[in-house]
């Protein structure tokens, strides 16, 4: 650990939940399976039998069960299991199974369990061998979690499957908080920031909790990781926080630091970076800390654009849709030009107004020779990069979701992205449902969170999984396992972009409510903020109409956005009096709405 580390935050203690049996059957081999429900990380409570009875605890643990219904105990990939065999000690009337070290997780780069927890394993089932005598009922699996409220958010409407997959990617996000920070699952338990924005908002949108999210993105602009748009997502997370929070402390003590991470020292005369130019030295690497990092690569910064690439797979392409890897890369140009802007604002919100106007010119200049350089006229898309012919969905969606396009060029890029389909990871996939519901494009977002083909959260529960995966499926995948938390991106999706609920002002002193719905006919939920939960209902009437209810917190005020049936209509009723609004993309806007529930009717 590095004597000068930073933080403005104090974590909590980790809690440990007692999580009792869902099903448990004994085998005739006299092996006793258990069934807890859910995976968990955390350890087993098993009763002895009969004092001075046994020597020996025979024990397996593992997140998945085979076709007859017993524990896998050969999974592929890194799905866990484990065997642990345990000495019981004289006179010991329950026996704490305790977890060995795993040499891949446990290295400099990975996050510790607190000494006082002691090692996790990630597990639902359990079988104990010898166990015909052992006290079914004071069998527990112990849940290790940062503390969670699960009372503070919920979410239901029409579709069954978007339900169920809020339900996984709710419980996700609770799960892989096991160590304290957000890591990328069991197999590595390391920090990164990509994985960490995604968990981030999830964690925002389903828990009033803000402390997990900055320590961890404090840890990592000390100890970052290598791909250059994670590096980039540094600012991503910091502005993140701000707007959650409103509180500026963090962005004050590692303003410098964010500075870098923009990668503004790449940049070429037309403002485009590339990590492959002679800009991109050591000196550069040594300020965004990466040297420092516990997780060093000999090869320094590199582009990554998604995850995995085609070698984790037998003659597959991975995860990048063909994407040409060029120097200057489309994808990585459009963090840049995203992040220099968010920059400029939190330059702005310090008071460094020179930092202000020079990233915000910055930000325009990357803009412009995307634009004029990446976009092929011919094709109506965006190119992967300088010199290539080839058009990736990454390209085009990073772009959409930044919102980079121009307004002519919107419908071709829009058509192509929907005509790639789910050719991303899920990580992508946040940036894929980002980019189409900020372009009006609800109902083929909801398509694909309610789609049932293999490259789908409904795959994942179908498979037999209660926390997301790392990759959409073994054969996309070929080491995924079965506890990634940036596979949950519906968890910040459905509150942010089906309820609507997002700060427009920082500490959400003023609230958007813009629920977009596709083709469901009913939503409700509840969404936490800083101030207060903020509930949304809408549905259709038996009269036609639409009703939709909010209830905005104390000391706020909201700004409601709805789409009507009829583009022309002006004026709804707003808790049963007259209400005019006016059209702004799609959608008729009232302002300025003041705390307290209100009902708005309208077609």
């Amino acid at each position: 650990m590095k004597t000068d580390e930073k933080y403005t935050v104090t974590r909590k203690p980790l809690q440990q939940t007692e999580v009792l049996p869902a099903e448990t059957r004994l085998n005739k081999d006299g092996t006793l399976f258990i069934d807890f429900g859910k995976a968990a990380f955390g350890t087993l409570l098993v009763p002895v039998k009969a004092q001075g009875h046994e020597e020996k605890l025979i024990v397996h643990l593992g997140e998945q069960v085979t076709e007859n219904g017993r524990l896998e105990r050969s999974p592929k990939g890194t799905i866990r299991y484990i065997r642990i065999e345990q000495d019981i000690l004289p006179d010991q009337k329950f026996t704490r199974i305790v977890i060995p070290h795993d040499k891949r997780n446990t290295g400099p780069a990975a996050i510790m369990m607190p000494e006082d927890i002691g090692e996790v394993f990630p597990f639902r089932y359990a079988e104990i061998e010898a166990a015909d005598e052992i006290d079914v009922s004071q069998i527990r699996q112990f849940f290790v979690h940062y503390p969670f409220d699960d009372s503070s958010s919920s979410f239901e409407c029409s579709s069954e499957i978007l339900n169920e997959v809020w339900n996984l990617c709710k419980y996700s996000i609770k799960a892989t908080t096991f160590c304290g920070a957000y890591v990328d699952g069991d197999r590595e338990r390391i920090p990164y920031e990509g994985d960490a924005y995604i968990n981030q908002l999830g964690h925002y949108c389903v828990d009033s909790e803000y402390t997990l999210a900055r320590y961890t993105h404090e840890y990592l602009i000390q100890y970052p990781t290598w791909p250059t748009e994670w590096i980039l997502h540094s600012v991503m997370i910091a502005w993140a926080d701000y707007m959650y929070t409103g509180e500026t402390i963090s962005l004050e003590t590692f303003y410098d630091d964010l500075c870098a991470k923009t990668l503004i020292d790449l940049a070429g005369k037309d403002g485009l970076i590339s990590t492959e130019s002679e800009l991109c030295t050591r000196d550069v690497e040594e300020r965004v800390h990466l040297h420092h990092s516990k997780y060093i690569f000999d090869h320094g910064i590199r582009d990554l654009v998604d995850w995995p690439p085609g070698s984790f797979t037998k003659g597959g392409q991975g995860e990048r849709d063909n994407h040409e890897m060029r120097p200057i890369n489309t994808v990585v140009n459009a963090f840049h030009c995203h992040v220099l802007s968010i920059m400029s604002d939190i330059a702005k919100v310090l008071g460094h107004i020179d930092d202000h106007t020079f990233f915000k010119n910055q930000a325009e200049l990357v803009k412009a020779s995307i634009n004029a350089q990446l976009f092929d006229q011919s094709q109506g898309v965006y190119i992967d990069g300088e010199g290539s012919r080839h058009a990736s969905l990454h390209s085009n969606m990073f772009m959409l979701a930044f919102g980079l396009v121009p307004g002519d060029r919107r419908k071709s890029v829009i058509d192509f992205v929907k005509s790639r389909g789910m050719a991303c990871s899920v990580y992508g996939a946040h940036y894929l449902l980002e980019a189409l519901y900020l372009n009006q494009e609800d109902q083929y977002a909801l398509e694909l969170m309610t789609s049932q083909c293999d490259r789908s959260w409904w795959n994942m529960i179908h498979i037999g999984s209660t926390m997301t995966l790392e990759a959409w499926d073994l054969k996309y995948k070929s080491n995924l396992d079965w506890n990634h938390a940036w596979g949950a991106a519906p968890a910040n999706i459905i509150p942010r972009f089906i309820l609507g609920v997002r700060p427009l002002k920082p500490g959400f002193r003023k609230i958007l409510i813009k629920p977009q719905l596709g083709q469901l006919d009913n939503i409700s939920g509840i969404v936490p903020t800083i101030r207060g939960p903020i509930a949304v209902s809408l549905k259709n009437s038996q009269s036609g109409e639409r009703e939709l209810r909010v209830v905005i917190p104390e000391n706020t005020s909201a700004r409601i956005e709805v789409k009507t049936c009829a583009p022309e209509t002006k004026t709804i009723l707003i808790d049963g009096i007259d209400a005019e609004g006016f059209h702004e993309n799609g959608h008729l806007v009232f302002d300025e709405i003041k705390a307290g529930t209100h009902l708005l009717t309208y077609k």
